[in-house]
């Protein structure tokens, strides 16, 4: 990865914002990229030396903070209108420990809300953000546990399941939970009776068991315009053709009946054998760290009928993030799929921001403009 000092003009200035945000868990920094210009991050933290290395070599400032946590101590951080945290998903995740969430890593959340408690005055709005498993695990006992936290910290709350893939060509369905100090009020555009596009089943069933939960609503996107076709680069060399043969034989019987095609796969253990799982959908599987064989996504091209195979490039797993090529990554394959895997996809953070958060910004400004007024009137 190029050092900080040679690509020193190309770094990304995120200070021209209105508003202020803490970036808890920040990783490579997606979300401070697809919140650009309206949330300047002052204060960010991770544990990740790479994904610090990342962060720094994209972003210009000294707000990240590298250390655990733990070692963090909220009466020292600087007041931020937003507190974003998106925390260890391992105990949550169906492909973790299911550990839930007071395990050691998705437990980590508690220390971001003992943070959050030394702070002489807290963010307006909180964003939390991590799987799906977050609102099902459990029978939702691991959300439940978070929402009375919350509660009990002075936040109204509600969760909204949102899948990337309406954004860009990777199936990536996520879980963010928007909370607003009590004595904000919501605007009405904001709020629905009932669940929506925004909530699946397990959050209709919390949603309606749980007290003050907001059922959060926006207009849905677009039909996205881009395919796996878009962000792949067909100049890569296939050198992973052995994988062929473990394509199980539902699989192989439609690539074979496709004379061209782009589809992906990840390695799965059935019936104590390996195979090759494919989609055919034009849409990347989730994406996620490289942490043993069966994390790393593989690419099959067949053209002319002819079917190569090759492991999905870090730039293009950065592009299926949302990420611009002109985002620095680092030089090696498990470091750059590291730096996007566990990300947030960068158009997410962008309609999250357009559609919630700014707004939500606007209502405190303009209370606090107006009550300003009174006190001058006065």
């Amino acid at each position: 990865m190029a050092t900080v000092t040679q690509i020193d003009k190309h770094l990304i200035d995120l200070s021209l914002a209105p508003w202020t945000m803490h970036e808890f868990f920040a990783g490579s920094g997606l979300v401070a990229y697809g919140l650009k210009g309206m949330f300047n991050p002052i204060w960010a933290n991770d544990i990740s030396d790479k994904k610090a290395e990342v962060y720094r070599s994209n972003f210009k400032g000294n707000h990240l903070v590298l250390d655990d946590i733990k070692n963090i101590n909220g009466a020292t951080i600087p007041q931020a209108h937003l507190s974003w945290a998106s925390f260890p998903c391992q105990d949550l995740s169906l492909a973790g420990s299911l550990g839930g969430i007071d395990a050691a890593r998705s437990g980590l959340i508690w220390e971001w809300l003992r943070i959050l408690k030394e702070m002489p005055q807290r963010p307006s709005v909180l964003l939390i953000e991590n799987v799906a498993g977050l609102l099902s695990a459990n029978q939702g006992k691991n959300y439940t546990k978070l929402h009375y936290a919350l509660q009990n910290l002075g936040y109204k709350s509600g969760a909204i399941l949102l899948d990337a893939v309406h954004f860009v060509p990777q199936s990536r369905p996520r879980v963010f939970v928007i909370a607003v100090r009590n004595d904000i009020d919501i605007p009405s555009e904001l709020v629905d009776t009932q669940p929506n596009w925004l909530h699946n089943k397990a959050a209709a069933v919390l949603g309606n068991n749980l007290p003050e939960w907001i059922w959060w609503k926006a207009d849905k996107p677009e039909k996205r315009k881009t395919s796996l076709n878009d962000i792949i680069d067909f100049t890569i060399p296939y050198d992973k053709n052995d994988v062929l043969q473990l394509i199980p034989p539902h699989h192989k019987e439609k690539l074979d009946s496709m004379e061209n095609v782009v589809a992906t796969g990840y390695r799965r253990t059935r019936n104590g054998k390996q195979c090759l799982e494919l989609r055919f959908d034009g849409v990347a599987g989730c994406l996620r760290t490289p942490e043993g064989g069966s994390s790393k996504q593989f690419l099959i091209v067949k053209r002319n009928g002819k079917a190569q195979a090759r492991l999905l490039s870090p730039r293009e797993a950065a592009r299926l993030m949302g990420a611009p090529d002109s985002f620095v990554l680092p030089d090696t394959f498990n470091d750059g799929y590291k730096a996007m895997g566990d990300a947030v996809v960068v158009s997410v953070a962008l309609f999250i921001g357009v559609s919630f958060l700014t707004k939500l910004m606007e209502v405190v400004y303009c209370e606090r403009s107006e009550l300003k007024e009174l006190r001058i009137l006065g």
